[in-house]
């Protein structure tokens, strides 16, 4: 039975927009090529960090939803993340059904922006 998992990981942001792009490219084969598959990318840029990491206080973060029959590609990829000096952090959970419901409904754009909308339409009728 396949299992889906979402990982997030934030490269330094000293890289050139090439050299994220060829690391994200690192990890995005690294789950195919050990049997995943990938379900989502989600590219979220340069953001400010809660709090300092390595000294730098923003970072380029990424969001993998992929979906593999072991965990073996889990531990290949956070093996990878730690020997890679140009990831920061990273943060990988295993998705239950309530997660996979709520990932779909975002991608599909019914989760998040909806209230901002309602809002903004009713103060523009009044």
């Amino acid at each position: 039975m396949s299992k889906q998992y979402e990982t997030v990981f934030i490269l330094t942001p000293i890289l050139s927009e090439a050299q994220m792009r060829d690391a994200v490219e690192k990890f995005r084969t690294l789950i195919t090529d050990n049997g995943g598959s990938l379900v989502h990318e989600e590219n979220w840029g340069l953001r400010k960090l809660a709090y300092p990491i390595q000294k730098k206080n923003t970072g380029y973060y990424t969001v993998f939803e992929y979906a593999s029959e072991g965990g073996a590609v889990v531990d290949v990829l956070e093996t990878e993340f730690r020997r890679d000096e140009r990831v920061m952090r990273f943060l990988t959970i295993a998705l239950d059904k309530d997660s996979l419901a709520y990932n779909e409904k975002k991608r599909k754009g019914l989760v998040g922006r909806k209230k901002e909308e309602t809002t903004t339409e009713s103060k523009t009728e009044a």
